[in-house]
């Protein structure tokens, strides 16, 4: 007989597991069912690092709803013999026999009634393992209770992997930001200083504690930039740019076929890094206590030379350090920024390269919607425009689609547009209602004093029984969207709001209506309808007759057809053009589509 108890926890401990950020919130998740196993009188947890430091413990009873919680830096030498290799190990044991200076928890145990204990320690990865114990009276079935905890190791053991790949997960989306950001600050300006002076104002924190930038010259390392997370150890890092014989010696030394270097402890010795050397420099409070210090040289090479190099200063854990890809990477973009201050048409090229790492690489595919974007450049000789477009699948079925505008160009308005975008799409994502996501992006503006503001749009389209779909539409100050009906009539979908990043505490609502199989609905940026005829009339004056003419299109020639519409139009005007549009296709499957009126569109354009 399924044991529905056991098994309707172990299934709320899974759904707990793949929402936890760390394994330490499953405990009540993990000890209450445990505690009501017959026969288990009380639970405790204890978590290891590789070191055989005990760092943390966790006791709780039957019938008691207070734990005792000890986080501790205690070092067991004792415990190695308990540390576990691959696999889980399963020990059944007696409380009078535990040694205490193996088992800490063994206080704990013998103050339950019972006479048996049984362990389960685990590898949690390669830093770190951990244990749970039980307590046992002479009633409880061994066999099942072993089989209830090793069922909880399991789910501890897959959360913390999960833990692990998210965070490996969102350093590398960090890491991919952070190096199109640096090439958007670092592309800003064609003075060869100024560009690596923003490097290292970009690197600290986010790479490194500290960080220093040389140019390479005959007459040896010219020192560039210095800063540090640390105000009071800046002009320390900045003394030792300028002046320390074994920095300028080190650096002088970096071959133009070596890659990243490493130094840590004894390399150290007799360099400004070093602890007691200067510790207002090696000191550096990360927070999280001391840790040895690391520092990393890259150089800066570009086209077959060394033009300079980064120097980074890390007082961090080690799971913290960026790797040497990463490093080589960040230096190679740097480099690049130099040699680009001479090229300017490099420039240009990575301008629109990097345009596109601000949109989507593509669209959800789903079998009920046709959706599709266009995104036309203004003038590929200016800096990186603002327009933003996103399309996300949220928990309840819906989807949200989601278009913006930065005011402006250039590395500030780019970085504002990838901030932009991840916040709404990651917001989304979680469920979050249109009218929240907006409030938080404008705080977060409001908090980073960004300089400018910007426009957007979420249109939430959730399909209905009966066929329909609620569009909910929530808009901060953005061009209104358009509705293109199935008979060929276009309306637009009201909906106001104040402009991003303008006040604090701004509130967002949202509009309802609803689409009909074979409706499209079309998101754009200004540049859209700004674009202007010699005449002085705007596109926005014929958009209406424009879109009509293309119903029974699908998405992607509308869109593809009025951003090209817009260009042959346009006289004046040099904004870039954004278009998402999503076409409502929830039809039974011999309903097919109605195929496209091209006369109708040639009729529109005269």
């Amino acid at each position: 007989m399924v044991d529905d108890p056991w098994s309707s926890a172990l299934h709320r401990l899974w759904q707990a597991a793949s929402r936890a950020e760390e394994v330490a919130a499953l405990a009540d998740d993990v000890y209450a069912p445990l505690l009501a196993t017959p026969g288990v009188h009380r639970v405790v947890g204890t978590r290891w690092d590789g070191r055989h430091v005990l760092r943390y413990m966790r006791a709780l009873s039957a019938g008691s709803d207070t734990p005792v919680i000890v986080a501790t830096t205690r070092s067991m030498p004792g415990a190695a013999v308990r540390e576990p290799g691959g696999e889980p190990v399963v020990d059944r044991l007696e409380p009078d026999g535990l040694d205490d200076a193996v088992w800490p928890e063994a206080a704990f145990l013998r103050e339950a009634p019972g006479g048996a204990v049984v362990s389960c320690t685990f590898r949690l990865d390669q830093r770190g393992w951990a244990a749970l114990a039980l307590a046992v009276d002479a009633s409880a079935d061994l066999a099942a209770v072993e089989s209830r905890l090793t069922q909880a190791v399991d789910v501890i053991v897959a959360c913390h992997t999960g833990i692990l790949q998210r965070g490996r997960e969102a350093r590398r989306g960090a890491d991919d930001a952070l190096l199109a950001e640096a090439s958007l600050q670092m592309d800003s300006s064609l003075d060869v200083e100024d560009t690596l002076r923003r490097v290292a104002r970009i690197a600290v924190p986010a790479v490194a504690d500290g960080a220093l930038v040389h140019l390479a010259r005959t007459e040896g390392p010219e020192f560039v930039a210095a800063t540090h997370v640390a105000v009071q150890q800046q002009r320390a890092l900045e003394a030792a740019g300028r002046d320390d014989p074994w920095l300028a010696a080190l650096l002088a030394r970096r071959g133009e076929d070596e890659d990243t270097v490493f130094l840590s402890g004894a390399a150290l010795d007799g360099s400004p890094f070093a602890a007691p050397a200067s510790p207002t420099i090696a000191d550096a409070d990360s927070g999280e206590g001391p840790h040895p210090t690391v520092v990393t040289i890259s150089p800066l090479r570009a086209r077959g030379r060394v033009l300079g190099t980064i120097t980074f200063v890390y007082q961090r854990p080690e799971a913290r350090l960026p790797d040497s890809a990463f490093l080589r990477s960040l230096a190679t973009r740097a480099a690049l920024a130099i040699d680009n201050a001479l090229l300017y048409e490099l420039r240009r090229t990575a301008v629109l390269s990097l345009q596109e790492h601000l949109l989507p690489s593509q669209l959800p595919v789903t079998d009920r919607w046709d959706l599709s974007a266009s995104y036309a450049v203004g003038d590929p000789m200016l800096d990186v425009g603002g327009d933003f477009y996103d399309a996300v699948l949220r928990p309840d079925g819906s989807i949200a689609l989601l278009i913006g505008d930065v005011c402006g160009r250039g590395a500030e308005a780019a970085a504002l547009t990838g901030l932009a975008r991840h916040t709404l799409r990651t917001l989304l994502e979680e469920g979050t209602d249109a009218g929240t996501a907006l409030s938080r992006l404008n705080r977060a503006l409001r908090q980073e004093r960004a300089s400018r503001f910007l426009t957007a749009v979420v249109a939430t389209l959730t399909p209905r029984a009966d066929g329909t779909v609620r569009l909910s539409t929530c808009s901060a100050g953005h061009p209104p969207p358009l509705v293109l009906r199935g008979d060929g009539t276009v309306s637009e979908v009201l909906s106001g709001g104040l402009l991003l990043g303008v006040l604090d505490d701004v509130s967002y609502e949202s509009r309802d209506e609803h689409l009909t199989a074979d409706d499209t609905l079309v998101l754009f940026t200004d540049g859209l309808t700004e674009s202007r005829e010699a005449g002085g009339t705007f596109f926005e004056s014929v958009l209406p007759a424009r879109l009509s003419a293309l119903r029974g299109s699908d998405a992607a020639h509308i869109a593809e057809s009025l951003a090209r519409q817009a260009r042959v139009f346009r006289d004046s005007g040099q904004d870039d053009i954004a278009l998402l549009v999503a076409r409502w296709t929830g039809l039974p499957p011999d309903s097919g589509l109605l195929p496209p009126d091209h006369r109708l569109e040639q009729a529109a354009l005269r």
